[in-house]
This record gives C-alpha cells, sequence and structure tokens, in this order.
C-alpha cells in the first residue's frame, strides 16, 4: 500500500515548482504573523528535499526559507516602526508588545544595546525569543536598513539549524512522511518548552 501512495504522488519537478513559492509564502506570513510556526515548514521541506534526486534542493530550501523569514520580519519591522511613529500607535506594535513579556522585553533591550547583531541571531535560533528582541530594536528607534542588515545573519543560522533538523529527520526514516512527522513533532515540542517553563516557575 505504502507502495502505491507513493507512486501516486507528484513528480520531483512538480514539487518544486509549487513546493518552493509555497515555502517562500509560509514562512513570510509565519514571520509577518508571529503564530504560524514557521521552524517546522521548514524542517519539513528540508526532509522532502533531502529524498530527491536534484543535487541542489537543498540549497533552494536554505535560500528561499531565508528569504521568507528575511521578507516576513522586515515586512513585520515596517509596520512597528509605522506605528511607533504614529501618535495613536498602531495594533501591529501594540500586538507585539503585548507578545513580549517585560521581563523578557528589558533584558532584550540590555543585551541590544551591547551585542547587536549577535542578539538578533540567539533571539531566531531560541523559541519565543525574536519578538521581545525586535521590540526593542523598535523603541531604540533602530531605522528599517540597519535592522535588516543585521536580520541577514539570524535568518540565515536560523534556515541552517532547521535545515539541519530537517536533514537528520530524514536521513533516519525511508519515507518522507516519517521524517516529516518526526521533525513537525520535535520542533513543536521545543518550542513548548520555554513556555511551560516560565509558568512552571511563575506558579
Amino acid at each position: 500500500m505504502i507502495a502505491d501512495l507513493v507512486g501516486q504522488l507528484p513528480d520531483e519537478q512538480t514539487q518544486r515548482a509549487v513546493g518552493y513559492p509555497a515555502l517562500f509564502l509560509l514562512v513570510a506570513l509565519g514571520a509577518l504573523v508571529p503564530v504560524v510556526p514557521t521552524g517546522p515548514i521548514v524542517g519539513s521541506a528540508a526532509v522532502v528535499a533531502y529524498h530527491q534526486t536534484a543535487p541542489l534542493s537543498l540549497l533552494w530550501v536554505f535560500l528561499v526559507a531565508s528569504a521568507g523569514a528575511l521578507t516576513g520580519d522586515a515586512g513585520l519591522y515596517w509596520l512597528g516602526r509605522r506605528g511607533a511613529g504614529s501618535r495613536n500607535g498602531s495594533r501591529w506594535l501594540a500586538s507585539l508588545r503585548a507578545r513580549a513579556a517585560p521581563d523578557r522585553l528589558e533584558r532584550a533591550q540590555e543585551r541590544l544595546r551591547q551585542h547587536r547583531v549577535p542578539v538578533l541571531v540567539l533571539s531566531r535560533l531560541v523559541p519565543a525569543g525574536r519578538i521581545p528582541v525586535m521590540v526593542a530594536c523598535l523603541l531604540a528607534r533602530m531605522p528599517l536598513g540597519r535592522f535588516v542588515r543585521a536580520d541577514v545573519p539570524a535568518v540565515l543560522a536560523w534556515a541552517v539549524a532547521y535545515q539541519l533538523v530537517g536533514v537528520a529527520g530524514g536521513s533516519l526514516f525511508p519515507y518522507p512522511w516519517q521524517g516529516v512527522a518526526a521533525v513537525v513533532g520535535l520542533t513543536l515540542l521545543v518550542s513548548a518548552v520555554p513556555p511551560l517553563w516560565r509558568r512552571a516557575r511563575g506558579g
């Protein structure tokens, strides 16, 4: 039955033609609306690319995911800057501030003053770390161009990290769907640990 299902899947060329634009849009949307988990998306795409025969599939996943993340980050930051500069504020900025715990925001502001680019890189790799640092950048009135330049190494490191997770999942299982399931489960579990830990400490 597995063989029959695999035989019904689209060919690799069709998967790439549909998959890369979909990957870009999903990652950009996930960065712009910080409730969509983008890590599992990139990891799953890497699993599928690992099982393809095209030699540059993994490279394209890396490039497309990085571009999508950078586009989404830049869009969200631009919206936040509009809110920071307006008299009545912005629902985007208010929403971002509501998602950043006061203690985490304070630490992000302190670290941003000392280490700008490394803080952005780390914020992309730590679950729920991106928004407090982005709000700290907004409150510091960092220009959009400077933020984007500092965000480039952050999204590259993030794409590499989740792609490595996907490659590991793809290498451990013979069928792509098995690797995708493992990657999604692992990344969602890792993302759930920090809020559960903070809740336990607060309790």
